[in-house]
């Protein structure tokens, strides 16, 4: 079948984003084919679009997002037709209107969360759940010094370790984003130009941290 998407065809700034028909192929085994509701945008596609993250050209961009199950291999059990997901995986192809993807990386939406809800946080999600669970194992009462609070991730990571009793020690560069990171559960804020080792000394009297995110 034939949908649109955007390509790239050399390195560059946005003009060189192309909005093309393109054919998309039969589905193969484990395949499913999504029609996309809701792309999220990250920053790593800049990387990519700019060649900083080279990848084999022409490509697609776009590594996120939700949609409606439209079709799937003989062999799929994992999603059916009509079932809302939401996604994050290589290759970079979710700036497009339909895509085939892997089914068993094909995640259920609940029904109470919009498509472009879960289309901005899934990656983000992901990553602050990895870096709460896999890279330490956050408890009540642990110090946690959180690099760039008040971005996608950080927002995410402060609210997920305040619940997990954490106290969250936030790192961000100006006011607004200072006030931002203690509204979602930053207990300190450092300010990116000052001596933050001298910060976290004078905050946790001498408790230490238990984890660096960055």
């Amino acid at each position: 079948m034939k949908t649109n998407a955007i390509r790239i065809n050399e390195y560059g700034g946005p003009e060189v984003l192309s909005y093309s028909e393109i054919d998309l192929p039969k589905l193969q085994s484990g395949e499913a084919r999504v029609r996309h509701t809701a792309i999220g945008l990250n920053f790593i596609d800049t990387y990519h679009r700019s060649g900083l993250y080279p990848m084999p050209l022409p490509t697609g961009l776009g590594s996120e997002a939700a949609g409606v199950v439209e079709d799937v291999a003989d062999d799929v059990t994992a999603v059916e037709v009509g079932d809302r997901v939401v996604y994050t995986g290589r290759p970079a192809d979710s700036y497009s209107e339909h895509r085939n993807f892997d089914a068993n990386q094909l995640v259920p939406i609940p029904d109470e969360i919009p498509d472009e809800q879960a289309a901005a946080l899934f990656l983000k999600g992901l990553t602050a759940w990895y870096l709460l669970n896999k890279s330490y194992s956050v408890q009540t009462g642990d110090n946690i010094l959180l690099y760039a609070a008040a971005g996608g991730v950080g927002l995410i990571a402060c609210q997920w370790a305040n619940y997990l009793g954490a106290k969250i020690i936030g790192v961000v560069s100006t006011e607004e984003k200072a006030e931002l990171a203690k509204a979602h559960g930053c207990s300190n804020i450092i300010m990116a130009d000052q001596d933050i080792a001298e910060k976290v000394l004078e905050l946790t009297a001498g408790e230490g941290v238990a984890a660096l995110y960055h």
